[in-house]
């Protein structure tokens, strides 16, 4: 085995390893708004910041391994693409699983007792699982890249070698994706958040039933 081919092997197993872990963060946090139990969710969230802590470590240990290497390498353009929504995980999305983490805890002593329309509805939020499972999705589309079946151009990054277009239409599937998967996170997010509204209506109407 040349050094090419050693280099392409460490390339795509630590771009596999970042789509494997961001896919398993993305398929956790899915599942994430319909926990049980606010102790299910609370460990939900913390298995989801493990994962997201995994992941961003993945991304530091892209350039040190690769240049640990001799030759040229493609993971860390190919680790260029998922790092986009991964951002959006660590700035904002880690604050918001906090949030779910701290608000489940609350119930520490009633471990087993059901969980509020609120914290579900935050749970849900589209900052939550929409970048994590883009990060994955990203991933998968850059083993490719990583594999040496894409190269960059000068003028165009990815450009293909041999199968005109596949870069261009491997982007425009993720975005397409992407899409999908925010808004499906918006719309799941709408349908909880008036169940979070609905008490206080209903207290609204005691009060004024109570001062006619």
């Amino acid at each position: 085995m040349n050094a090419v081919d050693v280099n392409t092997a460490v390339d795509v197993t630590l771009i596999g390893a970042l789509a494997a872990v961001w896919l398993t963060a993305g398929l956790l946090a899915d599942g994430l708004a319909a926990a049980s139990t606010a102790h299910s969710m609370r460990r939900r969230a913390g298995l989801l910041t493990v994962l997201a802590g995994a992941g961003a470590a993945l991304f530091v240990a892209v350039p040190v391994a690769t240049a640990l290497l001799p030759g040229a390498s493609s993971a860390p353009v190919a680790a260029l693409l998922p790092a986009v929504p991964a951002v959006v995980v660590l700035t904002a999305g880690l604050r918001k699983l906090s949030w779910v983490r701290r608000g489940a805890g609350a119930f520490a002593t009633a471990p087993q007792a059901p969980v509020p329309p609120a914290l579900r509805a935050a749970a849900a939020h589209p900052l939550i699982a929409a970048p994590l499972q883009a990060t994955g999705l990203a991933a998968i589309v850059a083993l490719p890249l990583a594999a040496g079946l894409l190269t960059p151009s000068a003028d165009e990054v990815p450009a293909t070698t041999g199968i005109p277009g596949v870069a261009g239409l491997a982007i425009t599937v993720v975005a397409v994706l992407v899409t999908v998967i925010g808004i499906r996170a918006a719309i799941r997010h709408s349908r909880l958040a008036p169940l979070v509204l609905a008490p206080l209506d209903r207290v609204r109407q005691r009060a004024r039933a109570t001062t006619h």
